[in-house]
């Protein structure tokens, strides 16, 4: 039963780490990257698509992305979803694609990203944290019904105090490479 329930918290400290990748993902650099339109949809025949499933994206430039819709007809509604958007992006419509240009960022927005990804690092945090305090209480439940031994129990809070650190480790690292990278200039 333990093995069970260290096995379930180290998956879902995993996928903890792996969100809490995506966002940094999606906070925008000085960089173009496809993953920065991740988080953003575009109403297409009333739904709400994803701009994922509706475009191809290019970067043939460092601070430029061209987006080229499969159906030329969600050319309007994309553009819209981008400059709707909290990107600071202004997309420029060809008739055939859409080509954004990211102007560079200032010391300030710099300052605002770096934050936003400290939140991000810290929502991704507490969510390890709760998953070894569920997991801990999955552990003491087993106890206190008489599944399972003391010492178990013991050697249990152990390993998932470790596993808390590896995963927090991890979030940790993302948000360091993410910091130095909104950094450069």
């Amino acid at each position: 039963m333990i093995p069970d329930i260290i096995a379930g918290a180290e998956t879902k400290m995993a996928h903890a780490v792996d969100f809490a990748q995506e966002e940094f993902a999606a906070i925008r650099t000085g960089r173009a990257h496809p993953a920065m339109f991740s988080k953003l949809s575009a109403d297409y025949y009333g739904a709400a698509t994803p701009l994922q499933q509706l475009a191809s994206f290019q970067v043939p430039e460092a601070r430029t992305i061209i987006i080229t819709p499969y159906d030329q007809g969600a050319l309007a509604q994309i553009e819209r979803a981008i400059r709707d958007s909290d990107l600071g992006v202004n997309p420029s419509n060809d008739g055939h694609s859409i080509r954004v240009v990211l102007p560079v960022l200032t010391e300030e927005r710099r300052k605002e990203y770096v934050k936003l990804a400290r939140t991000k690092a810290e929502e991704g945090r507490v969510a390890i944290r709760n998953v070894r305090r569920h997991a801990n209480d999955a552990v003491h439940k087993l106890v206190k019904d008489h599944q399972s031994g003391e010492d178990e129990a013991k050697k249990a809070e152990k390993q998932l105090d470790g596993l808390t650190k590896k995963h927090s480790d991890a979030v940790d690292d993302l948000l360091k490479r993410k910091e130095a990278e909104l950094r450069e200039v």
